[in-house]
């Protein structure tokens, strides 16, 4: 890969992109017999087999590359299409009960009829692909009957949802309404039907009150059923990479809904999320894994997820003319970085996910649910569609 310096951001994430890593993961990654994608590769791309085959990493595969057909980049838009019927017919009410199981077996069969919230989130956000893609109006209408299910299996008191049902603990969790507030706008975006954006409409409005914590303003991942923060002030994780995330799905929020009453506050938090974990999140260029709620780093380890989510929201914040310089220096920091240490060319597309805190490789393989974070930062820089 070219050194980011002298080609800018933009033409290198493209550039490795479509000659590299969507070719792998559509080769080496899809699972022509059994049209499902596969979950792990080892270094050298060979399919690792698993017990289970979670929905939520077809439904990631499938609306990215749905996404890179619409862009015009690479035409796997009718694999995917082939997997979400495959999908459809496996996942789907396959014990014979609502929603949809969260993993299946070798044998084709579900290895776990759990209800997971953020597996559900993702097939939604598929499906809102998949139609902008097929225009196949049968889509839309296991959409209305998916979220019917969500309403009724997860239904939880004082706004919001359970993570999953059995339910495993507990506790409440910002992460999976993160996820079903991108597949609601992705949803909008695609039909321009008002019932989607009144739904992404209370899931931020449950952020706003809920998540963030008033005295830090920085958003917390945990919290108690009735969505008090688990644990005194100074002792709540806190993920800069979700930070970055909020930061870009608010700021989408009041783009596709600049009519909100509470618009300008949206947009003033998600400026804040930004800063916050720019501030407290990052160090050396390089975005950690985790932060107290006063700010205090407490892990150094990093992902390979949220380095591309700041890449994301830098490239946009550019392109919509609230970027600075210290922003363009940051990006191309995290670009030289991400092909130099996530991304070295003797992978030919593929990544190493995470490193530990001395900066040694944490993993043994190389996970396909990362393509759907690295394909968002890709699409997003300024003036270079992947």
């Amino acid at each position: 890969m070219p050194d980011p310096a002298p080609q800018g951001p933009a033409t290198c994430w493209a550039g490795w992109m479509v000659g590299e890593a969507l070719p792998l993961w559509s080769s080496a990654g899809y699972n022509q017999p059994r049209r499902l994608y596969h979950e792990r590769l080892t270094f050298d791309a060979t399919p690792i087999p698993l017990p289970h085959l979670r929905l939520m990493v077809q439904a990631r595969q499938i609306a990215t590359f749905c996404q890179a057909e619409l862009d015009g980049v690479f035409n796997a838009g009718s694999t995917a299409l082939d997997c979400l019927h495959e999908v459809q017919a496996r996942y789907w009410r396959a014990d014979g009960q609502p929603g949809w199981v969260f993993a299946l077996g070798p044998d084709g069969q579900p290895s776990s009829s759990v209800r997971d919230l953020y597996a559900h989130a993702f097939i939604l956000f598929a499906h809102a692909w998949a139609y902008r893609l097929s225009a196949d109006p049968a889509l839309l209408k296991i959409v209305h009957k998916t979220i019917a299910d969500v309403d009724a299996i997860f239904h939880a008191p004082c706004g919001g949802f359970w993570d999953a049902m059995p339910r495993p603990d507990g506790l409440r969790r910002q992460n999976p309404h993160m996820h079903l507030l991108e597949a609601y706008l992705a949803l909008f975006e695609a039909t321009t039907d008002q019932f989607y954006l009144d739904r992404a409409q209370g899931l931020v409005a449950l952020a706003l009150n809920r998540f963030i914590s008033p005295r830090s303003g920085l958003l917390l991942e945990f919290f108690g059923p009735d969505w008090a923060p688990c644990k005194d002030f100074g002792q709540n994780p806190v993920e800069p990479g979700h930070l970055f995330e909020w930061s870009w799905l608010l700021t989408s929020y009041t783009t596709l809904n600049p009519t909100d009453p509470l618009a300008t506050h949206i947009q003033t938090v998600a400026e804040r999320l930004f800063q916050a974990g720019w501030q407290h999140g990052v160090t050396q260029n390089t975005v950690r894994d985790g932060i107290m709620d006063d700010g205090t780093l407490s892990h150094t380890s990093i992902r390979i997820w949220p380095q591309t989510e700041l890449a994301r929201l830098l490239a946009c914040r550019q392109t919509n003319g609230a970027g600075n310089a210290a922003e363009t220096d940051l990006l191309a920091h995290l670009t030289r970085t991400f092909f130099t240490t996530f991304a070295p060319k003797h992978l030919r597309g593929g990544w190493i996910d995470r490193f530990d805190a001395l900066g040694k490789p944490a993993v043994d393989h190389m996970p396909a649910s990362s393509l759907y974070h690295i394909y968002g930062a890709t699409r997003a820089q300024p003036a270079a569609t992947p």
